[in-house]
């Protein structure tokens, strides 16, 4: 009994310990495969770079030279060629020569300072590009390339010693209205034959707002409604500004607005009634189809006029709202109406975005922006429509029946080569300009009729 007991408690022991002794093998194969995965993928991670590195090293020029090294070489000392030596060992000596140009390629920082980063088209900013050698050891020359817009500013970077800056101006030209991204600049360390290159990027960049051109209004012409409170509508209420007429006295009426003097003569209360009093809000609605302008020009007029006229509504304290036709995607077009609304939380923000607005491929018609416009803003006191030559008067009247009958609409018409004047169209003013500077003197003369 007790033989047969160590026999099962041998085989037991035996078999548990091979047991284990396998799954140690497995574990210790197990990790080993890991590792060697992990191992070739940071191999050829590393490659990658080694290979990127490269590729951004060598320019086109280095690469015709690598070339010229590889057959040089191996013709000459294969065949014993010294036409092909002499070519590949002097390819090589070209590429040695060059490797110590790209030393201190990230020694530099870079620092753009603008005077300004608000202008007005056709005024140039200056700006001063910074370069400062940070590194230990003597920087040798290089350039840095510095974005702007769609051109390029290329900048020389003499031999500085470490801790020495140099600053060159830059001038930005801001010939045409638009936003112009300045950055991020670029410093290019190479050899003087372009063979390697080796490039550092910074981060920082600077965006310059290009204002349009605006002209300035008098305050009184802007609206041609000449109150800053409100105007009077039609609609009675019993407490406002603007009094109307007296009416008897109904229970629930407020007794502060009794007449007593009208209730003494006649024996019966009577109490005030007055005219609600709204405050001006003005519309100004710019078209942006390219069937609305003849021409690039029409449409720089009509963003100037629109600026002009919004600012100064903006500086009167009235109301203002700014629209456009917003882009419409292609499978919706005949589908939908929609529009863009300016900010017009000061001066500023409304230049700024008009400064970026530029015309659309498929933008809702100004018609269309009209009657959106009225529908949000039902309190609007006077509306400018603004576009170009190319609609009729057929197209301007339909825009003007989206506002109500007690919106005075005033279609700006912009065109260089109109004839200036003022007209009426049914129940619209249709204002031609053919320069900026008719606004002011056409918008006073609206006023005053």
């Amino acid at each position: 009994m007790s033989s047969s007991t160590e026999s099962r408690l041998t085989r037991t022991s035996a078999a548990t310990g091979y047991t284990r002794t396998s799954i140690g093998s497995a574990r210790s194969t197990t990790v080993l495969a890991v590792r060697g995965v992990q191992g070739w993928r940071r191999l050829r991670r590393a490659g990658a770079r080694a290979v990127r590195g490269v590729a951004d090293t060598v320019s086109p020029a280095g690469w015709i030279v690598v070339g010229i090294l590889v057959v040089g070489l191996a013709c000459g000392l294969g065949f014993g060629w010294l036409e092909f030596a002499v070519a590949g060992g002097a390819a090589l000596l070209l590429l040695a020569l060059s490797v110590p140009f790209l030393f201190g390629a990230r020694a530099y920082q870079v620092a753009l300072r603008l005077d300004h980063d608000r202008v007005v088209a056709g005024t140039p900013v200056e700006g001063a590009l910074v370069v400062t050698n940070v590194g230990r050891r003597t920087a040798l020359p290089g350039r840095v390339d510095l974005p702007v817009g769609d051109g390029l500013v290329d900048v020389n970077v003499p031999l500085l010693r470490p801790g020495h800056e140099m600053s060159e101006t830059v001038v930005i030209p801001t010939l045409r209205r638009g936003i112009i991204t300045v950055g991020p600049a670029r410093t290019v360390r190479g050899d003087p034959l372009g063979i390697l290159t080796r490039e550092a990027t910074w981060q920082e960049t600077h965006t310059l707002y290009v204002h349009p051109v605006t002209t300035a209004l008098r305050s009184t012409a802007t609206g041609l409604i000449r109150d800053l409170e409100g105007s009077p509508s039609r609609t009675i209420v019993d407490a406002d500004f603007s009094f109307h007429a007296l009416r008897p006295y109904v229970p629930g009426d407020s007794m502060r607005q009794v007449h007593w003097k009208s209730t003494a003569k006649t024996g019966a209360m009577m109490v005030r009634q007055y005219e609600e009093t709204r405050r001006s809000r003005m519309i100004l609605a710019l078209g942006l189809g390219g069937g609305e302008y003849a021409d690039d020009d029409e449409f720089e007029l009509a963003v100037s006029a629109t600026a002009s006229i919004g600012v100064r509504g903006i500086r009167d304290g009235r109301d203002v709202d700014v629209v456009a036709g917003a882009e419409i995607p292609e499978f919706e077009r005949g589908r939908m109406r929609t529009l863009r609304t300016l900010a017009t939380v000061s001066a500023r923000t409304l230049l700024d975005d008009l400064a970026g607005i530029q015309r659309g491929e498929n933008p809702s018609p100004l018609r269309d922006v009209a009657t959106l416009a009225s529908g949000r803003h039902a309190d609007a006191s006077i509306a400018f429509l603004v576009c170009g030559s190319t609609l009729t008067p057929a197209q301007l009247q339909s825009a003007a029946l989206a506002f109500g009958s007690e919106v005075a609409v005033v279609a700006l018409v912009c065109a260089p080569t109109a004839t200036l004047g003022i007209r009426r169209l049914g129940s619209m003013t249709v204002v031609s300009i053919g320069l900026l500077e008719d606004l002011r003197q056409l918008l006073a003369r609206g006023g005053q009729s």
